[in-house]
């Protein structure tokens, strides 16, 4: 039982790289699924670039946009910032509003980036892309030293039907497949080297030390645990409690719930202080002598929605 929950444990510890990891995974597999089986390049000079342009560039964007949508800490920043606009700056604190976007978007940022790297490696959709271009500069530069054919025949380089020796088109297809690693690794590269600037920069900025730190990830991750079990068992308990109530045909008991002030309190951006040394805003709540305990005397309706709001 011991050895299962060390295990357990360092599986706890270790759930961001095996999540990334994972992510790695999928990416790599959904490019092989895009290469082998959707990706046709057209080989043709009004086509290519924008082909191939789209499937590089577009899983990529799709994968932005997944990430943010699915971000619970973007959505607990801006739901009802339109109403009221000062939730997005707590305590006059705009400064960390936009680095809490910041560090939303570079998370986004890591599947995309991911796909990029993976495909760029590949080489196969920017060799297509590349061989579209119609600039003389780029031309040139491929076709250098090489005969007029060369550049008729660039773009049908990456297919089969091109009228080139088998020597010129293998040499132009390394040459392609050069340049996409490379620039496949010069992201991997840039992205390491942002992120480790990144760290140095908010792990030097810090208003706690690394082990205080360390607790205050921890107990952000346990809070969010806690709060979604025990959330999911209040909601059924009053579930229950409305249903006997409606089909008893007898009046509700009294059931205890937080006002809509308390829920937009802890629902705001969180912004430690070292007078205070809370790490949630539902600490600071709790924890304050001067709480609102005043049920909302009518409900609001969110006709958006379709809920009600108590």
């Amino acid at each position: 039982m011991d050895n299962f929950q060390t295990v357990l444990r360092f599986f706890m510890n270790q759930k961001a790289t095996i999540g990334y990891s994972f992510m790695a995974l999928l990416t790599i597999g959904g490019e092989r699924v895009f290469s082998m089986v959707s990706f046709q390049c057209p080989c043709n000079h009004d086509q290519n670039f924008a082909y191939g342009l789209t499937f590089l560039l577009g899983p990529a964007g799709v994968l932005l946009i997944l990430g943010l949508f699915f971000s619970s800490r973007l959505w607990r920043l801006y739901t009802g910032c339109c109403l009221n606009p000062m939730k997005l700056c707590p305590r006059g604190n705009c400064f960390g509003s936009l680095r809490v976007f910041m560090n939303i978007f570079s998370g986004a940022c890591v599947a995309p980036i991911m796909w990029l790297c993976v495909a760029l490696l590949n080489g196969t959709f920017y060799e297509c892309a590349v061989s579209g271009l119609d600039d003389n500069l780029v031309v040139d530069l491929f076709c250098k030293n090489k005969t007029l054919k060369c550049r008729e025949e660039l773009a049908r380089v990456p297919c089969d039907r091109s009228k080139l020796t088998a020597d010129e088109r293998m040499e132009l297809l390394l040459m392609f497949r050069a340049q996409s690693q490379i620039l496949g690794w010069c992201i991997i590269i840039i992205a390491a080297f942002v992120g480790l600037l990144g760290t140095c920069y908010t792990n030097c900025r810090s208003k706690v030390s690394y082990l205080q730190l360390t607790f205050w990830k921890r107990y952000v991750e346990k809070e969010k645990e806690c709060f979604d079990t025990f959330a999911a068992d209040y909601a059924n308990k009053l579930a229950e409690r409305n249903l006997h109530s409606f089909f008893g045909n007898n009046d509700p008991a009294p059931f205890p719930f937080p006002n809509h002030r308390a829920w937009e309190e802890i629902s705001a951006l969180h912004t430690f202080s070292r007078s205070e040394q809370y790490y949630s805003t539902l600490q600071r709540y709790v924890e304050r002598t001067d709480r609102d305990f005043t049920p909302e005397k009518r409900p609001v309706l969110d006709v958006e929605h379709g809920i009600e709001m108590h």
